[in-house]
Formats: C-alpha cells, sequence, structure tokens
C-alpha cells in the first residue's frame, strides 16, 4: 500500500532475484478498512516510491485510482470463508473480503508467476495463498521473511505514527514473541501459559493495549492448547493510538 521501507523493498529484492521482469503495484486499498480506521490518514509518498522502485530496478509500476479498481456499481467481493475469520478478521470485520478482492483482481490484471507478501502480515499471507489456490489465479505465492529494525520491531508503515515512547514500547511486540520462543525451545509446551506470560510482558507498559494473543495451528489458525512444529504465534497491540502486528513461526 506504499510508503515503501526496507520491508518492501525486500520483497522487490527477492522478486528481481527470482525473474526476469518484476512488476510492483501500489494502492491503499479502500475495501480493507472500516470507516473507524486510518484509510484517510494512511502514510502516502507516491514521489519517494516511484523512486524506490526505479532505483530498485522496477519494470513497471501498477498504480490505479480507486475508481478504475472499484467502478461505479462495484458489487463482486471474495469470501475466503473461515480463515479470513479468525484473529484480524474477527477484529476487523470486513477485512479479509477487502484484502482478498483487491488481491483477485490484481493477480488478474497482471497475471504474475509469482506475487511476493512479507511474513509480517503473516493471516494475509495465508489468505492469498488460498485465494490463488482455490480460484485457481495462476500464481505462485511466495512469502519473504519479516524485516526488522537492529532492536528488533517489525517494519511497518504504521512504525511513522509512533513518538519516541511508543516506539519504545513497541518492542514488547518483538520481545514477547521472542519470550514465546524461549519457553517452547526449553521444553515448554502449555499455550495458556504461554500466552499469560507474554500478556504479562506487554500489559506492564501503560501505553499498550493488547488486542488478540494467539497460539495456533499454522495451517489453520485453530487455536492449539499445546506448542508443536509449525505453530503461528501472533498477536495484535495498540500502541497509544497505533495498531502493530507481529509473528513468529515456531
Amino acid at each position: 500500500m506504499g510508503f515503501l521501507h526496507d520491508g518492501h523493498m525486500a520483497l522487490v529484492n527477492q522478486c528481481r532475484s527470482d525473474n526476469e521482469y518484476a512488476v510492483a503495484s501500489v494502492f491503499v486499498n479502500p475495501a480493507q478498512f472500516s470507516p473507524q480506521e486510518d484509510f484517510s490518514t494512511y502514510p502516502r509518498d507516491m514521489d519517494a516510491d516511484l523512486a524506490k522502485l526505479e532505483a530498485a530496478g522496477v519494470d513497471l509500476v501498477f498504480t490505479p485510482s480507486v475508481d478504475e479498481i472499484y467502478p461505479e456499481g462495484f458489487a463482486a467481493f471474495v469470501d475466503v470463508g473461515p480463515l479470513g475469520e479468525r484473529l484480524e478478521g474477527e477484529f476487523r470485520p470486513g477485512h479479509f473480503r477487502g484484502v482478498a478482492t483487491v488481491v483477485c483482481k490484481l493477480l488478474s490484471i497482471v497475471r504474475p508467476d509469482r506475487a511476493y507478501f512479507g511474513q509480517k502480515d503473516a493471516q494475509q499471507c495465508m489468505v492469498v495463498e488460498a485465494l490463488s489456490r482455490d480460484l485457481n489465479l495462476g500464481a505462485e505465492i511466495v512469502v519473504v521473511p519479516t524485516v526488522r529494525d537492529p532492536d528488533g520491531l517489525a517494519l511497518s508503515s504504521r512504525n511513522a505514527y509512533l513518538g519516541e515512547k511508543e516506539r519504545t514500547a513497541a518492542l514488547l511486540l518483538s520481545a514477547s514473541l521472542n519470550l514465546a520462543r524461549e519457553i517452547w525451545l526449553s521444553g515448554g509446551t502449555d499455550t495458556g501459559l504461554v500466552k499469560d506470560r507474554m500478556r504479562a510482558l506487554i500489559e506492564g507498559n501503560p501505553l499498550a493495549r493488547i488486542d488478540y494473543v494467539s497460539i495456533a495451528d499454522g495451517d489453520t489458525l485453530e487455536e492449539l492448547d499445546q506448542l508443536r512444529r509449525s505453530a503461528l504465534v501472533s498477536l495484535a497491540v495498540n500502541i497509544g493510538k497505533t495498531r502493530l502486528i507481529d509473528n513468529v513461526i515456531l
């Protein structure tokens, strides 16, 4: 959705490495925002984005208008089923309906051999993989590891909203995920205990408000009672007025 940072550019670089031609799209998708969310204020800088993409060797940039993607009378949306109803789908009703619809349109218009998405949005990656598979859209979905600042904060366009104290508080997301990994590596398997310790770490900061802490099956997103390989540990936390997500796969 633009306002490109090193996380986005990692997708670009992997795409350039794997393919003869690279195409990027920049489109802030209104269909995945609820009326209470930050569509109107979402950070945008098209000139800077185009300069970064050109410098990275992207061959073509697709920058449609809202009217081009959703013309008058548009009424067909994509429902991805239970996968889109959990976690982010529960806290952001209609979000994945908007994501799936715009990605379906994007893949249908551009017809890429491969499409690159970031692991930071793990549930989105799963939704897009299911979408391309179930609707035979013909694109191989490539998931690129999350890019982080040296202190562990996952790169996100919404990090631009964070003040100095909020930026420090935001480190609690990666710290709690590291805690979960440490417990698992030391032999702990009780997901209830792990989630309680993660919540306690985050809730110690008054700037942080948790939406969810989840330990789920890496294929279905069904919550697990016991930690096991391929578990997805994910969370959404509001730091002040900024909502951030992060995850780790065990």
